[in-house]
């Protein structure tokens, strides 16, 4: 049996490629042109994904993934490529890319920046579908992660971690603000649907919340716990899992400096606040593998649970998307946000337990 081609992903940095469902050719033959993959035969717009585009592409010299990145400079991806041979030479499932004929980790085409990587084949899985084995390995991988990232910056193939790193906490009357004027764009721009009554009411219940829990909130603008290079986006969308085993982490456009109780109370919010409630048995399991890596303070763990409960709090972005921008592909995101905060603000202390082990 012969060694089966390589799957590829494209990343582009490129907002003249409009059309999501259709590459034009002439962009195809500079790539071509730039990595060696002959004639395209057929290409097919892939649903997976939330901000960037994703085709995929067959080729004479195999199948491969095409994708494109519309929110990351060029300077940015570049340096975060920069990292991937390292972690991949450190056990952490990411594939190193795959240089030009020129010996470049990005080529340009059509106007637009783009790369190529080996794809590992596998499956996205929400995290209440990963067994509690599974919730651990996955909190273990975070952890070298972090651990590999921590030691390309040793390398110096990223900029020193700074010894503080501020994080600001919305004012209750910030956030009221932004609710109220929210409101009025609901009404100035909305249609009357089911979203624009249930987006009317939500931000109704927001302000009374934020008016009932505002003495809740971070006071402190400094996190606790370490900090360092993260990921920034680790969640079932940007991973693969292949036989029970983690195969592939992908998406590295927000590679950045962050507290790391951030990341993992994020990836776990992500993960396992499916159905408007927390699976804080998986949770639980989940950090248990991360501090099995790197031994993260509970105290620096319940202190990031309640600064993204805050930040869920007093944050809109999904209806900013929907009545500033005319994006409505975030709608679904901000029902099931809803309701996950109000269930996770009537069990605030039960949710901080979780994620510090208690």
């Amino acid at each position: 049996m012969g060694v089966p081609a390589p799957r590829i992903v494209f990343y582009v940095t490129d907002a003249s490629v409009t059309d999501r469902n259709e590459i034009p050719g002439s962009v195809l033959d500079e790539l071509n042109s730039a990595f060696g993959l002959r004639e395209v035969r057929k290409q097919r717009y892939l649903t997976v994904g939330l901000m960037n585009a994703n085709w995929k592409v067959e080729t004479a010299a195999g199948v491969f993934a095409l994708k494109r990145v519309t929110d990351v400079s060029l300077d940015r991806l570049v340096r975060n490529l920069g990292v991937l041979d390292s972690l991949a030479s450190d056990g952490v499932p990411a594939s190193a890319p795959v240089p030009t004929d020129f010996g470049s980790l990005v080529a340009e085409a059509g106007g637009g920046v783009w790369c190529l990587f080996p794809w590992v084949t596998g499956s996205h899985l929400r995290g209440v579908d990963l067994s509690l084995s599974q919730a651990v390995s996955l909190g273990v991988h975070l952890g070298r992660l972090h651990e590999g990232l921590d030691r390309a910056c040793g390398k110096g193939l990223l900029t020193a971690v700074p010894e503080t790193v501020p994080a600001e906490v919305t004012t209750p009357e910030r956030a009221v603000a932004k609710a109220e004027r929210l409101s009025g764009a609901v009404g100035n721009k909305g249609a009357g649907t089911a979203f624009d009554m249930a987006a009317m009411a939500a931000l109704e219940q927001r302000r009374v919340l934020i008016g009932n829990h505002a003495d809740r909130r971070p006071r402190d603008e400094v996190p606790a716990g370490r900090h360092g290079w993260t990921h920034g986006d680790v969640q079932y969308r940007n991973l693969l899992w292949e036989g029970g085993d983690l195969a592939a982490i992908l998406d590295w456009d927000r590679v950045g400096i962050r507290p790391y109780a951030e990341e993992v109370v994020r990836t776990a919010q992500v993960q396992f606040g499916v159905g408007g409630v927390f699976d804080l048995a998986r949770v639980s399991e989940f950090v248990r593998g991360y501090r099995s890596v790197v031994p993260l303070e509970a105290s620096a763990l319940a202190d990031g649970a309640r600064r993204l409960w805050w930040k869920r709090m007093t944050d809109f972005w999904q209806l900013e998307f929907h009545y500033d921008r005319g994006d409505f592909s975030f709608d679904e995101l901000f029902t099931a946000d809803e309701a996950l905060l109000h269930w996770w603000t009537e069990r605030l202390d039960q949710v901080e337990d979780a994620f510090a082990g208690r």
